[in-house]
């Protein structure tokens, strides 16, 4: 069992990568107006989303995911926390990209 610091450290370079994943897609328009750390907000938002939903849980071989709802709920909670700058497009567009960086590095 690794340390809670090897953890960490996995967990920050997953987080790189995934960003690196998203770099590389984003659309340009959208490229200078977010940045690392509002991206990695977002992440962290879908993994709550999938927390919280219990997809996580689920014992199905094949979860189908509904982005628009995962999206809904980002939105939603930026907006909780205060963040209200959050286009709904581009969030979407992160919700998708992360799923898809999830589905190459299973």
């Amino acid at each position: 069992m690794a340390s809670i610091e090897e953890e960490l450290r996995l967990d920050e370079e997953e987080n790189k990568r995934e960003l690196a994943f998203i770099r590389e897609r984003i659309p340009f328009d959208a490229e200078k107006h977010y940045s690392d750390s509002s991206i990695l907000y977002m992440l962290d938002l879908i993994v709550d989303y999938y927390y919280t939903s219990g997809i996580l849980e689920s014992e199905e071989e094949e979860v189908d995911i509904d982005l628009q709802a995962v999206t809904d709920y980002v939105i939603q909670r930026a907006k909780e926390d205060g963040v209200n700058n959050l286009e709904p497009e581009f969030v979407f567009f992160i919700v998708q990209t992360d799923l898809d960086f999830q589905e190459q590095n299973l």
